[in-house]
């Protein structure tokens, strides 16, 4: 806990949040009580409640309450606790406003005790008699004492009271385990649907528009090849449009391949990933040990993995060969890249590395990429199975 100066900002805004505890805890502690004989306004309030005391952590410490949702009932966890607070509010306010008020009007008149003999020439019985110098000294010592210590008592209770707000006014362990769960549980649902849609615009392009593509470059060659005798004009055009049909027809295959390739569906990341090694223009050692698949979502990005990796070596390492490893290892598939470029890769460095980054967590799963200048480059993966 770090000390404020008695004369600092910190230390007044720590004693003005103490000081007001107890009026504005005692107002919403009555309101609380009034309105729990109606349950349904009951409900409506405490929210309101709750963001009173949330603005005054907020203006005098500094601290954000994250606020939690409306409860769709009275009966609800967050509601009794909300309530809980509200009504003990006043208790913690009132003892540390109590403790603080004391340290700092002790150091007051501990400070302005050697002045009281000038406006009460007698003393009273009760008290002591400050015209004694060591008495005065005593007084002035512990003033100074109470001085150096009520900044520290207004920060303590000004702490004690944020710790019992953040523990009945935020989400509990158990709500924000389930809050977790649903959120984990509707991102699960969004990677898959993804993965789905993609799956669908694959197997749309491959049935439809690719289909059309071979058609048209056939009959197209076809013309080429029979139409002899046409002008020279047509001939060139006919070959220009044949060529170009070839070259979308490529493209087109390259996309559908980059979206979601049908092999990986029919026959499994195995199949897959040897079309891709075979497809590199550097050898490429490729060794999969999967006993039994695993989700289709885990095999497209085991699948989209490898591939972004080999791309990246092809432009950029500078390599000569590559290794990728892929095993099964109980529930969890682990992947290994390498090769023997030149090394100095980062996930900072572009958007390839980042994006196999993005697309890894978004299953849970890990990356950890080794590349000193000079090489080599290793990239491991961790990816749960289901």
């Amino acid at each position: 806990m770090k000390v404020s100066r008695p004369w600092s900002a910190r230390a007044w805004q720590d004693t003005a949040h103490v000081m007001t505890g107890p009026l504005v805890a005692t107002v919403l502690a009555g309101l609380t009580l009034m309105l729990a004989m109606a349950p349904p306004m009951l409900r409506r309030g405490v929210p309101w409640f709750t963001r009173v005391q949330r603005s005054r952590f907020a203006a005098f410490l500094g601290a954000r309450i994250p606020p939690v949702p409306s409860p769709a009932s009275w009966r609800s966890p967050s509601t009794w606790r909300q309530i809980g607070y509200h009504l003990l509010s006043p208790v913690v306010s009132g003892l540390g406003a109590l403790i603080v008020a004391g340290a700092w009007g002790g150091s007051v008149v501990g400070l302005t005790g050697f002045a009281q003999p000038a406006f009460q020439p007698q003393p009273l019985e009760f008290t002591f008699n400050l015209r004694n110098p060591v008495v005065a000294a005593v007084y002035f010592l512990i003033g100074a004492a109470l001085l150096l210590l009520a900044p520290i008592l207004a920060r303590a209770m000004a702490s004690f009271d944020l710790a019992v707000a953040r523990a009945m006014l935020e989400r509990s362990r158990d709500e924000l385990g389930r809050r977790i769960e649903t959120l984990t549980e509707s991102r699960a649902g969004m990677v898959d649907a993804a993965d789905a849609e993609r799956r669908r615009i694959e197997r749309d392009l491959h049935d439809g528009a690719q289909q059309r593509l071979v058609s048209l470059a056939m009959n197209l060659g076809l013309a080429r090849a029979t139409l002899t005798d046409l002008p020279e004009p047509a001939r060139a055009a006919i070959e220009q449009a044949h060529e170009e049909a070839k070259q979308a027809l490529k493209e087109l295959r390259d996309f559908v391949r980059g979206l979601h390739p049908a092999v990986l569906n029919d026959q499994g990341l195995d199949a897959a990933l040897s079309g891709v090694a075979a497809r590199a223009p550097l050898p490429v050692r490729l060794r999969v040990d999967i006993e039994r698949r695993t989700s289709p979502t885990i095999e497209a990005v085991a699948f989209f993995t490898v591939s972004e990796a080999l791309t990246n070596i092809a432009k950029h390492a500078a390599a000569t060969r590559a290794e990728v490893t892929v095993r099964r290892e109980g529930d969890r598939l682990r992947l290994l890249v390498y090769d023997d470029g030149c090394g100095g890769a980062t996930l900072e460095s572009g958007t390839g590395l980042r994006g196999l980054s993005q697309r890894i967590r978004s299953v849970d799963g890990t990356l950890r990429l080794t590349s000193p200048f000079g090489g080599p480059t290793t990239i491991e993966v961790d990816l749960p199975c289901e």
